[in-house]
């Protein structure tokens, strides 16, 4: 049950974030509900698709648990060791500078990354099912973005190497934060230390 929940949120997340690749339905969508309609019915849409996905998979690794293959120890460290740029080109989507400017999508790439080294950690169903679907949707959005028209709104503005340090100085923070209270209190999981 509790795989079929994440897979449904999996569906409802992912599906929003597509929309946003189709620029014909999303203008059709803002043409016939606004931009306001549009802006609430897709925070709406993915934050219970987030929510799905997150009830969904502690659900699943609590009663239905389905072991595909068994990593080795040494792919868990390359996951940890892969944390850390990933979330790192994340904060850099936001804190935009020379980082920013070189890879033009840091955020996708940092998904990417995420999903990839919790890929080699994880050989259970339900974290193949759930990093997969992450990893194939941070591709298609990027390939999608090589073909779209337009920017997506107006430009947001780039700042030099002092915005690379701040995204690498908060990337540290909350690679920590994320390592050493988040996953462990809240996902379960210890990553450090194992």
């Amino acid at each position: 049950m509790g795989l079929l929940v994440m897979i449904l949120g999996l569906v409802l997340f992912l599906g929003v974030h597509t929309l946003t690749t189709q620029r014909e339905l999303r203008a059709r969508i803002i043409g016939s509900v606004g931009e306001g309609g549009y802006k609430i019915g897709y925070a709406l849409a993915s934050v219970a698709g987030l929510a799905l996905v997150i009830w969904g998979f502690a659900s699943y690794r609590a009663t239905g648990w389905i072991e595909v293959w068994s990593p080795p120890t040494a792919f868990k460290h390359i996951a940890v060791a892969l944390m850390l740029p990933a979330i790192i080109l994340v904060v850099a989507a936001y804190m935009r500078g020379r980082i920013y400017t070189t890879l033009k999508h840091p955020m996708l790439t940092g998904v990417k990354l995420w999903a990839a080294a919790h890929l080699l950690a994880n050989g259970d169903l339900g974290s193949i099912i759930l990093f997969g679907s992450f990893l194939a949707w941070a591709v298609f959005d990027r390939i999608s973005l090589k073909r779209r028209a337009d920017a997506g709104g107006p430009p947001i503005p780039v700042g030099g190497p002092g915005n690379d340090m701040i995204a690498i100085a908060v990337g540290v923070v909350a690679y920590l934060a994320l390592a050493f209270a988040f996953h462990p209190v809240v996902i379960g999981v210890p990553v450090v230390g194992v």
